[in-house]
């Protein structure tokens, strides 16, 4: 194989035999010229990358792409491995920035799996193509940048720098400054999320045209179910799994709850991680207040308390200090961690 290129790369490949064969003018003519077609074609398609609709460049899939090797999992509705793509890059990333690039990008159906929980159910996990999870990268990266600047300190599910130990040991330090506590539980959280009220949350925070087109369609996209029906979208909920489902959940909580009581409530703390919700109150009347208080506002965001899971909880170990009356919970689960009045003193130690 004989390359024709400059320093911007190859632009021509030409087999051995071809220019053994055009020794005389005429394919010497013919070899100009397809030289010539090449640099044509080459030239159009940095020009089309310098003129795209959408400011969406190779490097940014290229990079997304890596990580989502990184993070491995398997393919979608399409049977696409990640090592498919791996093996031949150009076929599945170059088409997809073109398409990014030119805002004709749609996304296929997302491949649902149930996982098998602890108490018999189960929970749906959305697994979308190859293709699109690199997409979602690409669009997650830049949004990450735009709204971590802004997220509340008691944030820390699914954020650069953040993590469960920072949030169970703050809350163990506000356990031990506050009598009470409120265990919240967003009912079919990650699948209630209302559609529109989302993309009113994204657009607080950025107003790029190519972020808000591409988070529309993920969300609106269709789901296949394990039997392989097709279910459409009903205007609410972002699947777990989705690259881009926990920057859009931290999003949609940062308003509905994070800025909310920081705002009405500062006297009380919190630890957020996800739909995962810890405050922490001085007295028994300040939570049922608070609590009331909580589930109007996530009513009135189209969310719901699960009843049965929600709690106002006791974690006071001194007994001088007991309330006048039956205390109904004095226990409470924190990011998979059963936690009581013990644990609360241990120095620095969840275990």
């Amino acid at each position: 194989m004989f390359c024709i290129g400059t320093d911007e790369g190859v632009v021509a490949k030409l087999p051995k035999r071809v220019l053994q064969k055009c020794k005389t003018s005429e394919g010497l003519h013919k070899i100009s010229s397809f030289i010539v077609l090449q640099l044509k074609i080459n030239l159009r398609m940095i020009f089309n990358e310098e003129h795209k609709s959408q400011p969406i460049t190779k490097l940014q899939v290229n990079e997304a792409f890596k990580q989502v090797k990184a993070n491995k999992g398997s393919a979608g509705v399409d049977g696409v491995t990640i090592e498919m793509v791996s093996k031949n890059p150009r076929k599945y990333l170059y088409p997809l920035w073109n398409r990014m690039s030119s805002g004709s990008y749609f996304p296929k159906t997302v491949r649902q799996v149930l996982i098998p929980k602890g108490n018999g159910d189960f929970r749906p996990l959305g697994i979308p193509t190859v293709v699109d999870r690199v997409a979602q990268q690409v669009i997650t990266t830049e949004l990450e940048n735009e709204v971590e600047p802004h997220f509340s300190p008691n944030s820390f599910g699914y954020r650069p720098n953040k993590s469960a130990h920072e949030a169970i040991e703050q809350c163990r330090i506000n356990c031990m400054k506050n009598s009470w506590v409120i265990d919240l539980d967003i009912k079919g959280f990650f699948d209630n999320i209302d559609h529109e009220l989302l993309l009113k949350a994204v657009e607080h925070y950025t107003n790029k045209k190519h972020i808000l087109l591409y988070v529309k369609r993920w969300i609106e996209v269709a789901v296949e179910l394990p039997d392989g029906t097709i279910k459409p979208s009903e205007g609410k909920g972002t699947p777990q799994g989705g690259v881009i489902s926990p920057v859009l959940a931290n999003i949609f909580m940062d308003i509905v709850f994070d800025k909310w009581i920081a705002k009405n409530y500062p006297e009380n703390s919190f630890e957020r991680y996800a739909d995962d919700i810890i405050v922490h109150c001085k007295n028994i009347k300040q939570a049922l207040r608070l609590l009331e208080a909580i589930k109007q506002r996530l009513k009135d965001c189209k969310l719901e308390l699960n009843q049965k899971k929600s709690k106002i909880v006791y974690c006071r170990r001194n007994q001088k200090r007991q309330p006048p009356f039956e205390v109904k919970y004095q226990e409470f689960d924190f990011l998979a961690l059963h936690l009581n009045r013990e644990w609360r003193r241990k120095e620095g130690r969840c275990d």
